[in-house]
């Protein structure tokens, strides 16, 4: 890597080099094959549940952290990313963001992009936790938010943990009651994204904000 560059490696290679170690007779290169034989990409590997990274021998606690804590950082790189736009003139730069940060969550979460005038990303917050089948929202909290970020609008989100992105009746509802209670404190609702396994459903453009 020294010699020829970090890009100049391969994907196991770079495994390897998180890694530092193998397990018993294999190397961390050994290692870094079977992680990309059982899940097929890098991508797969930092966001896959620790449960699923511990069947492969010599993935222990240590390794398995230093996972998440690169997924974590890739996170926050993208919403630094996205923070440094111009403006979000759509939602299609959130979707990946979005899709990345609910990967590996079992229960509902209901979480909240904030904007300025210029729709710049202010700030992105864990709103409210629930179960596998639902989260509790309570337009107050949300408006309370609003203006502590002095946010002229806001991108709703919240994942089905089914893995089925079909906005529900209840998260049409939830919209409507919100969209309302923003509008008055001149906050203005863009869009509710339903993120599920493989696809993200956006609510402004299915007509139903």
């Amino acid at each position: 890597m020294q010699a020829f560059g970090v890009a100049s490696l391969s994907d196991a290679e770079l495994l390897a080099v998180i890694l530092t170690s193998g397990h018993q007779r294999q190397s961390a290169l050994d290692l870094g094959h079977a992680l990309l034989r059982q899940f097929g990409n890098p991508l797969a590997i930092v966001t896959a549940k620790s449960s699923e990274l511990e069947q492969i021998p010599g993935m222990g606690v240590a390794k398995i952290c230093k996972f998440h804590a690169i997924h974590e950082l890739g996170l926050r790189l993208k919403i630094r990313e996205i923070k440094g736009k111009e403006g979000l003139t759509n939602t299609s730069s959130a979707r990946e963001f979005l899709q990345r940060k609910f990967y590996r969550y079992e229960i509902e979460v209901f979480c909240g992009i904030f904007l300025n005038t210029q729709n710049q990303v202010l700030a992105f917050e864990e709103l409210f936790k629930g179960t596998i089948d639902g989260a509790a929202v309570y337009p107050r909290e949300v408006i309370k938010r609003c203006l502590q970020h002095n946010a002229a609008a806001i991108i709703l989100a919240h994942n089905h943990p089914s893995g089925v992105a079909e906005p529900s009746q209840a998260d049409i509802a939830i919209t409507a009651k919100l969209k309302r209670a923003l509008a008055a404190i001149d906050v203005r609702v863009l869009d509710h994204l339903v993120v599920g396994q493989n696809e993200v459903t956006s609510m402004t453009e299915r007509a139903l904000l």
